[in-house]
């Protein structure tokens, strides 16, 4: 299981490289259903560069999970399992509030 947990992080941050380099716009759900109006609106650079950095973290709360799991240390499994809906949620609230990337 531990082992999981790590190819998880690996997968997290193998997407958060591509995000950061401002590819892969596609591959999130909201903007890809977008109709063509609203993708003309959205900064997809910024929006890709901000998903770069949330995968990130997600994938720092999977690797503290995973070796909290593998050295058995009870503690750092279980805060890096609870960090990581908070994480996403406040990524989700953040993102979805302000217009924040709406060109300019």
């Amino acid at each position: 299981m531990v082992w999981v947990r790590f190819a998880v992080a690996l997968l997290f941050a193998v997407f958060g490289v591509i995000f950061l380099r401002g590819k892969g716009a596609m591959l999130i759900a909201g903007y890809n259903t977008s109709s063509a109006e609203e993708k003309e609106r959205i900064d997809e650079k910024k929006l890709c560069r901000f998903m770069g950095k949330l995968m990130l973290i997600v994938a720092a709360c999977c690797l503290v999970a995973a070796t909290g799991e593998w050295l058995h240390i009870k503690p750092l499994l279980w805060s890096g399992q609870a960090l990581l809906p908070v994480v996403v949620i406040a990524g989700v609230i953040y993102a979805n509030t302000g217009r924040r990337f709406d060109k300019e």
